[in-house]
């Protein structure tokens, strides 16, 4: 199972449901029950009543075994193959462990709340699909106490800089569910998009690519029959440019704004709101009010990381903090901004969270408030670092799969070595999804690199003793378990082979479509448009390349160093394909990646060789016998077929190699090795081109 019960007794032979087993629900345990009744206290309250979950285990038997169990109450006459569901005053299970026996018959269920009858219908059925392959209807007699190490088992999504599918969304609550995880936090709001849509503030989000009230009710009502809380986040007052731009309340409006010095030098002064400003106070006060109304999950974030301390020395800033007695520094100066939005949260009911970082600003007079949350992304999540605040440790945990940060959780080391805290002060751990550089990536892709890491985070957080085998051990074991019931299908990229391309990257300049905000100083994240296709992409925030006038049709890109890049967030895609680019590289280096996925690469100078490649990650190089000529522009096409790629230059064939791998779409270049030189027109196909096709390209 995952996660592991933390106390499993195994004991001789097997329960079998049959087509007599019927779900039998305690007449007394009809409610829903939850031990914590305030919306701040976790897990947050139990809004499915043991009938409305009772009819759901009856769907998802059906869909793993085939069978439909009738729904009852004559617990006093359970039998072989039953299911009996009861809530009890067991203060050892709280608010979401339960109690499972299949010692004698009947499988038993008893917990203190439906949180914890969920989780243990959520043990049945990851047994029915995992130990019985024939027919999914038999499952081992053994007893359980099962009781979380951690309270809080959290995803955090990067939900601004990324429009998620509302079908992706339900899918990830699904598996949540299944695992065990309690809390999604959607990250709302960041420099670069606003996702919540209300009419009270337009122009503030697109509707067409953020969330309206009748979405976010559509999920936290699915989200409750999973046991998961939905979460907001936004981010204020830096990440803010989105809302600055709205309203002009950013540092860089108005008299006497600050400038670049004031900031960090990929951004402008308008990514942070101006904490002196009545009115942008108003604002985000407004902000706050409205968007909190909308969840009733414990916590509501409002972000206040990463101001730059270098405001400090803007004088509208100094001006403020000489007049106004109560603050003295910026720290003091967020500090009072993240108590003042903690009055609009607390009367919401909820909790503020803030991510941490303001701990490290000198604030000699403003403290922030004891019962703020803070979201730690520092430190090991094995000890709480912030005294005096509950925390929820994310650190060690960060999915940012681009590369500029390069970031994936060190899978083994969660599993072999990571103690979760059981201190008072750690309410738990969670698995932090960012979307920097892949703005307009696929969800699929976000869940590839997501998928085992939030496997291992979910058993570990539930059950923190030591595990009894390796990671391998682990994974096969997730796999056998497999999804949940309800999973959709992702909609599959359809094939195309009409001879026109998938993708067509110009590099021509072009605006960041609607619901995007451009929020770097110039030069800085720049803007890769897809003129056949959905899959535009990003520069970083700190090496990017250069436009350049003179490509080969109209403006290309100029890329001269090892960290420039391009992130589309595009999942592969299986032969046959084909790939044409014009290059004109500048420099000879040990390896050069057009195009990079975890799985392989095209080279344009393969290590080792020199020459133009194709590399299968973990398994082998490939070159063909041709070397780019520098200086000079040359249109590269390589064509490929299950176990045979072509490669033409200028139309012409020039080379081939018994091998072949899927399309790479995940970025131009690696977080090591990029191009050096331009790039213009990078288009690809779902098809194999004709040497005919490809000598006629232009």
């Amino acid at each position: 199972m995952v996660p592991r019960p933390t106390d499993w007794t195994p004991l001789d032979g097997t329960v079998r449901l049959s087509e007599k087993s019927r779900i039998l629900v305690d007449p007394r345990s009809r409610d829903a029950r939850a031990l914590s009744a305030g919306r701040a206290e976790f897990p947050g309250p139990a809004r499915q009543d043991t009938e409305d979950l009772a009819e759901r285990l009856r769907t998802e038997i059906e869909a793993v075994t085939g069978l439909a169990p009738s729904i009852g109450s004559d617990t006093a006459h359970a039998g072989p193959g039953d299911i009996v569901l009861a809530l009890r005053d067991a203060d050892r299970l709280g608010a979401e462990g339960y109690a499972f026996d299949s010692a004698d018959g009947p499988v038993r269920i008893d917990a203190a709340s439906t949180h914890g009858l969920y989780y243990g219908t959520r043990t049945l059925l990851q047994l029915l699909r995992a130990t019985d392959p024939d027919g999914h209807r038999a499952l081992p007699r053994a007893r359980a106490t099962d009781v979380p190490t951690q309270p809080v088992r959290m995803v955090h999504i990067d939900a601004a800089r990324k429009y998620w599918s509302m079908p992706y969304l339900k899918n990830l609550i699904r598996r949540m569910g299944d695992q065990k995880l309690n809390t999604l936090l959607m990250h709302l709001s960041e420099a670069e998009g606003f996702r919540l849509y209300s009419p009270k503030f337009p122009g503030l989000a697109d509707p067409a690519h953020s969330y309206s009230r009748a979405d976010i009710e559509e999920l936290k009502a699915f989200a409750a029959r999973h046991h998961v809380q939905l979460t907001p986040g936004l981010e204020i007052p830096g990440h803010a440019t989105a809302i600055s731009d709205t309203f002009g309340i950013g540092f860089g409006d108005g008299p006497g704004a600050c400038t670049a010095a004031h900031t960090h030098s990929h951004l402008t002064p308008d990514w942070i709101i101006d904490m002196t400003s009545e009115k942008a106070v108003e604002k985000t006060k407004e902000i706050v009010d409205e968007f909190a109304g909308w969840f009733d999950a414990p916590l509501f974030s409002i972000g206040a990381e990463e101001v730059p301390g270098q405001l400090a020395n803007c004088p509208r800033v100094q001006d403020y903090l000489a007049k106004d007695p109560d603050v003295t520094t910026l720290g003091d100066l967020l500090n009072r901004y993240i108590n003042t939005l903690d009055d609009v949260v607390t009367a919401h009911g909820s909790r503020t969270a803030v991510y941490n970082g303001s701990e490290h600003m000198t604030a000699p007079q403003q403290k922030v408030r004891g019962p703020v949350v803070f979201l730690t992304w520092e430190g090991t999540g094995s000890e709480p670092v912030i005294p005096g605040h509950d925390e929820i440790a994310i650190g060690p945990f960060y999915v940012t799969p681009n590369n500029y940060h390069h970031l994936y959780p060190n899978q083994p080391w969660m599993y072999d070595s990571w103690q979760p805290s059981t201190a008072a002060d750690m309410l738990g751990s969670g698995l932090t999804n960012w979307a920097d550089y892949n703005f307009w990536a696929e969800d699929g892709y976000f869940e590839q690199q997501m998928a085992g890491a939030r496997a291992v985070l979910a058993d570990r957080a539930w059950n923190g003793t030591a595990t009894p085998d390796t990671l391998a051990g682990f994974r096969t074991r997730a796999a056998l378990i497999g999804d949940p019931p309800g999973i959709t299908a992702q909609p599959e990229r359809p094939r195309v082979d009409d001879g026109r391309p998938s993708h067509h990257w110009t590099f021509d300049p072009a605006p960041y479509p609607s619901g995007w905000t451009y929020a770097g100083s110039p030069g800085n994240t720049l803007y890769a448009e897809d003129a056949a296709g959905d899959l535009a992409g990003s520069s970083y925030i700190i090496n990017n390349p250069m436009p350049v006038a003179d490509g080969v049709h109209g403006q290309a890109w100029r890329f001269d160093s090892d960290r420039d890049g391009v992130g589309f967030g595009g999942l592969d895609v299986a032969e046959p394909w084909t790939v044409s680019v014009w290059v004109r590289p500048s420099a000879r280096t040990a390896d050069q990646v057009l195009l990079s996925s975890s799985a392989g690469a095209l080279k344009l100078q393969q290590y080792g060789t020199g020459r133009v490649g194709l590399t299968a990650y973990g398994k082998a190089d490939h070159s063909f016998d041709y070397t780019l000529p520098l200086g000079t522009w040359t249109q590269l096409t390589w064509v490929a077929t299950p176990g045979r790629t072509v490669l033409y230059a200028d139309g012409e064939r020039v080379g081939a190699v018994d091998a072949s791998i899927p399309l790479p779409m995940r970025s131009v270049g690696t977080e090591k090795a990029s191009l050096h030189g331009d790039l213009d027109d990078l288009r690809t196909w779902d098809e194999a081109l004709s040497a005919e096709e490809v000598a006629g390209l232009d």
